[in-house]
C-alpha cells in the first residue's frame, strides 16, 4: 500500500510539474511571405532557441492581403514585424503601437530605374512614372518626392505615380522608369529577367539621406501594462536575436530553414541564399535594441511630408527599451 501512494503521489506530480513547465505562447505576424528577410525566427525556431525561453511560438507569414496592423489590432498576434513609418502612421491614427526591438539596422530600400527610360539622377525623375508599392510602404516614397519638391499627382513639373504590385513587371515591361525594389529581393528579380546592373539606375533610401527604419518588432502598448506579456516579449526578443546572428553567421543554412518553412513551395535555394547574404547586410551592427538616432532620423523625414506628411506630429511613447534592456543585459 505504502508503494503504491508513492508511486501514484511521484505520477501526480510529474503530471503537476508537466503541466507548470508548458511553454508559453507567442504569436508572430510576418510583414510578408516566407523569406530569408524574416530568417532569424525561423532560425530560432529551428534550432530551438525559442524552446530553449519556455516559448511555443507561431509564426504566421505576411502576403498581399495581410496587413501586419490589422492583424495586431484584432488581437491575430502578439507581436508582429512592420516597417516604422507604417506603425507610426497607425499610432496617430489611434492605433498604439510600440517598437519594442529593432533587428535591422539599415534600409533595404532602393527605386531601380532603367536608364535607357532617361533617368541617371534624380534631377530626371520629373515627368517620369515611378512604381511605388501601397499599404504602408508608400511612406518613406512620398516623404522623399516632398523634399525633392516633386508632386506625385501627375501634373506637370512632378511625377506620376503607378500603384505597383508585389514584381517588377512594370520595369520590364517599360510602363515605369523606376520601379521599387528591396536589395534583398526584387532588384534580383530585375537582374534574373535579363537587364543587367549597366542597364541600371540605383537609388538607395539610405544614399539619399531618406531612409527610414524596417522590419522592427511591435506590440500593442497596453499589453506592455501586464508583466507576464512583458517577460515574454524578453525571452521572445532574447531568442529572435541569437537566430538572427546565427542567421547572419550561417547563411546558407539560414536559408535552407526558411525552404523548409516555406509552405507554398514558391521559393527557390538560389534566391534565398542570395536573400539571406543580403539581409545579413541590413542586420549586421544591431543587437536588437533601437537606435534613437535611427530613430530620430525616420521621424524627420517623416514629417517633412510639406502640406502632406506622414505624421502631422512628433510621436509620443511610440519605442521602449525596456523589453530589449531585459533581453540583452
Amino acid at each position: 500500500m505504502k508503494t503504491f501512494t508513492y508511486a501514484a503521489a511521484t505520477a501526480a506530480m510529474g503530471l503537476w510539474g508537466t503541466g507548470a513547465m508548458a511553454a508559453d505562447d507567442v504569436t508572430l505576424q510576418l510583414k510578408w511571405v516566407t523569406q530569408a528577410q524574416f530568417a532569424g525566427y525561423y532560425v530560432a525556431l529551428d534550432k530551438g532557441f525559442y524552446e530553449e525561453e519556455d516559448l511555443n511560438v507561431t509564426i504566421k507569414p505576411g502576403g498581399p492581403d495581410i496587413a501586419p496592423t490589422q492583424v495586431l489590432a484584432g488581437g491575430g498576434a502578439d507581436v508582429t514585424v512592420d516597417w516604422m513609418p507604417a506603425a507610426l502612421a497607425a499610432r496617430e491614427k489611434g492605433l498604439p503601437m510600440v517598437n519594442i526591438a529593432q533587428p535591422f539596422k539599415s534600409s533595404g530600400m532602393m527605386l531601380t530605374c532603367r536608364k535607357d527610360a532617361g533617368v541617371t539622377s534624380v534631377e530626371d525623375f520629373p515627368g517620369k512614372t515611378l512604381g511605388v508599392w501601397f499599404f504602408g510602404n508608400e511612406f518613406p516614397f512620398l516623404s522623399w518626392m516632398s523634399q525633392l519638391g516633386l508632386s506625385t499627382d501627375g501634373g506637370e513639373g512632378g511625377v506620376t505615380v503607378l500603384k505597383q504590385g508585389f514584381n517588377v513587371d512594370p520595369l520590364l515591361q517599360n510602363q515605369a522608369a523606376c520601379v521599387s525594389t528591396m536589395t534583398y529581393n526584387e532588384y534580383w528579380q530585375v537582374i534574373d529577367a535579363g537587364l543587367t546592373p549597366e542597364d541600371l539606375q540605383v537609388f538607395k533610401y539610405e544614399d539619399q539621406g531618406v531612409a527610414t527604419l524596417e522590419d522592427g518588432l511591435y506590440v500593442l502598448e497596453e499589453n506592455l501594462n501586464d508583466p507576464t506579456f512583458e517577460d515574454k516579449m524578453v525571452r521572445f526578443v532574447r531568442a529572435s536575436m541569437k537566430g538572427w546572428k546565427y542567421a547572419e553567421e550561417n547563411p546558407d543554412e539560414a536559408a535552407d530553414i526558411v525552404l523548409e518553412n516555406d509552405a507554398s513551395g514558391a521559393q527557390t535555394e538560389k534566391h534565398q541564399q542570395r536573400m539571406m547574404r543580403e539581409v545579413a547586410k541590413l542586420t549586421a551592427g544591431s543587437n536588437g535594441a533601437l537606435d534613437e538616432a535611427d530613430y530620430d532620423r525616420t521621424v524627420k523625414s517623416l514629417l517633412s511630408g510639406g502640406s502632406d506628411p506622414v505624421i502631422s506630429k512628433e510621436p509620443e511613447g511610440a519605442w521602449t527599451h525596456v523589453i530589449t534592456d531585459k533581453a540583452l543585459n
